[in-house]
């Protein structure tokens, strides 16, 4: 939407944005608190409730979400953004342009595509984990509907897949308010918890945090990984800056979110504290009886709010690895004739759907689903401190050792949460990193398998430089202009020759076209197009857009025309060459290359992709062999 530079409506529209803010960047982490308090006392190795465990587990959880988050992502990697634009990929893109070419360049990338398909998996299980944290408080409050838990669940996550088409503008502005009263209650049945039991409050002392890690490492090693749970919706402080800028998230943050949360466990807390028992489920336990009801409601609507921001979270990385080139082109939908960013892409949403549902009906509660949570998220979350870490290396001069010992200290920390997720590997941790490592094997594939690709046209094509210097095909020329579809300016386009076998005819006017996706977010106008006459009729056309933008051939056409290149519709036509890989001996072993070409049956042709009219558009065929 906004950065902070276009904030113009002075502290009402600061606040207006926070506002937005609550339900799109902070739904995830505003959640955890039914389920991730419970988690530390939950399972085969679980704490026992003692005041000294309780007060222990607390600190960890205080401290944990005021280092990692507060610190972190609040005050520092807020910071690094891609112009205006956060998330691991827009990082990498960044910490990609700063490195190079280089050999740490390349490792750099690897390692931001790893972080992309843990994204993935983390994307995935929010949506389950969290309506069913939500649903599971009917059992709380009628027993009897104890059976009805996951069928009511996999309801309302079909239900909200099914209504992604129809676009989130209408929905997305209630998002804010919804989850302002979801915070609000969060503080109040807190405070009401605290105020009964006031000495909860020594849990904000470190020191019974590091007592407890000093006199029972075993146990302080297995809590992590539940106190990691508070700290799930870290990563989109960063990945949604762009939508919003980095004062109303911050804003947001100090103002209403982290002192809701903080009191919220320490509420629940205080209620263990009384009744050992209420460690059934604490959060739900915590409201009075008149409230249990609503408050099931008001969870249920938090969870879908945080539930459909890591859906379009997965829609805008979809989006965002194919204009870097990891994913082919995939049907797009627009939701909205005025929101750019409003988009619905087809095949991922049924994917994640099949797998939400697979997922519920294999885990059936929220705590068995717990241990397969926590890794996908530490896992992203170490790469984007190294990532961050290697920008200040490379690119900063400024506090750059403060800010290193700062990054060495949170991905300590996080390397400590990574490894206490490791131990539930046998209990579901192994489906998010199995998960990731498929996705990333899909994403190296295709970028691995359409650089090949680009190889043979530059061994098959002809040079630019040598077709303009030869003579002139001879053959009759019709009125009109033909513009070809080029990956390469300095090679004459395959499609070119294609119409000259067939057609035996050229036009009047001749355009070569490159469309060059670049690695910042957005292109301005005076900047998309670039125009070069080559040739007396022959003109080469660079149109340039950013990782977050559509590609609009036509619309982008429209800028050339004070550099003299003015189209006609009726007299233009697009020739677009597309590709089908045959089997045969290459580099890529055979089954990659079975999978590379899988995916390049996926991809979205070049007229629709590049919005070319329909009724101007021919396609030429050609095989390549990898």
């Amino acid at each position: 939407m906004q950065s902070d530079s276009s904030c113009h409506g002075g502290r009402a529209g600061l606040f207006a944005l926070a506002l937005a803010a609550l339900g799109v960047v902070y739904g995830d982490i505003g959640t955890s608190p039914l389920y991730a308090f419970k988690e530390a006392f939950a399972g085969p190795h679980g704490l026992y409730p003692t005041e000294a465990n309780i007060l222990a587990a607390l600190s960890a959880f205080f401290w944990a979400v005021l280092v990692i988050v507060s610190m972190k992502y609040v005050w520092i990697v807020l910071r690094f953004d891609n112009e205006g634009e956060g998330g691991v990929l827009a990082l990498t893109a960044l910490a990609h342009r700063v490195a190079g070419a280089s050999r740490g360049g390349m490792l750099v990338i690897a390692g931001g595509i790893f972080a992309a398909a843990l994204f993935y998996g983390d994307a995935i299980i929010t949506p389950a984990i969290s309506v069913l944290s939500a649903v599971e408080g009917l059992s709380i409050a009628t027993p009897a509907l104890e059976h009805y838990v996951v069928p009511i669940t996999v309801g309302i996550l079909v239900a909200l897949f099914l209504i992604q088409k129809k676009g989130t503008g209408q929905v997305g502005r209630f998002f804010g308010p919804v989850t302002l009263i979801w915070f609000g209650s969060l503080a109040a049945m807190g405070i009401a918890s605290i105020v009964q039991t006031p000495e909860v409050l020594r849990a904000l002392d470190p020191r019974y945090a590091i007592n407890f890690a000093l006199d029972k490492p075993g146990m302080a090693f297995v809590l992590l990984s539940a106190v990691f749970l508070s700290l799930t919706g870290g990563e989109a402080l960063y990945a949604d800056m762009g939508h919003f800028g980095a004062k109303p998230v911050r804003l947001a943050w100090y103002g209403l979110v982290w002192p809701s949360l903080v009191l919220n466990y320490l509420g629940q807390g205080a209620l263990v504290l009384r009744t050992p028992a209420a460690m059934e489920n604490p959060f739900y336990m915590l409201a009075p009886d008149w409230f249990l009801l609503p408050l099931v409601g008001l969870a249920t609507l938090a969870t879908v709010i945080a539930s459909q921001a890591t859906i379009t979270g997965a829609y805008s990385m979809t989006l965002q690895a194919m204009r870097l080139g990891y994913l082919p082109r995939l049907r797009i939908l627009h939701t909205s004739d005025t929101e750019r960013g409003q988009i619905y892409v087809p095949s991922v949403n049924w994917l994640m759907l099949m797998g939400v549902i697979v997922l519920v009906f294999q885990f059936r509660s929220s705590g068995a689903l717990a241990a397969a949570y926590g890794i996908a998220v530490s896992g992203t979350m170490i790469i984007t401190t190294l990532l961050t870490a290697y920008v200040v290396i490379v690119a900063v001069r400024r506090h750059q050792k403060r800010k290193l010992v700062a990054l060495a200290a949170f991905g300590l920390l996080e390397l400590l949460f990574f490894s206490s997720n490791l131990s539930k590997i046998a209990e579901g941790g192994w489906l998010p990193m199995a998960l990731g490592g498929l996705i990333f094997l899909l994403l190296t594939t295709w970028k691995e398998g359409s650089g090949m690709l680009a190889q043979q046209r530059q061994m098959i094509d002809v040079p630019m430089e040598g077709f303009l210097a030869g003579p002139v095909p001879d053959v009759p020329k019709v009125p009109g202009t033909a513009i070809y579809l080029t990956s390469e300016p300095a090679l004459v386009p395959s499609a070119l020759f294609h119409n000259l076998k067939h057609y035996k005819v050229m036009h009047e006017r001749t355009v070569f076209l490159h469309v060059v996706n670049e690695d910042i977010p957005r292109i301005p106008e005076d900047a998309r197009v670039t125009v070069r006459e080559l040739a007396p009729g022959v003109f080469n056309v660079d149109a340039r857009f950013g990782f977050r933008e559509e590609p609009d051939v036509p619309a982008a056409l429209r800028l050339a025309e004070p550099a003299g290149l003015v189209l006609e519709p009726m007299l233009t036509t697009y020739f677009v060459a597309r590709s089908s890989v045959v089997d045969g001996p290459g580099k890529l072993p055979h089954w990659r290359c079975a999978l590379f070409a899988w995916m390049m049956r996926q991809s979205e042709g070049a007229a629709s992709y590049f919005k070319l009219p329909a009724n101007q558009v021919v396609e030429l065929g050609t095989q390549v062999m990898l």
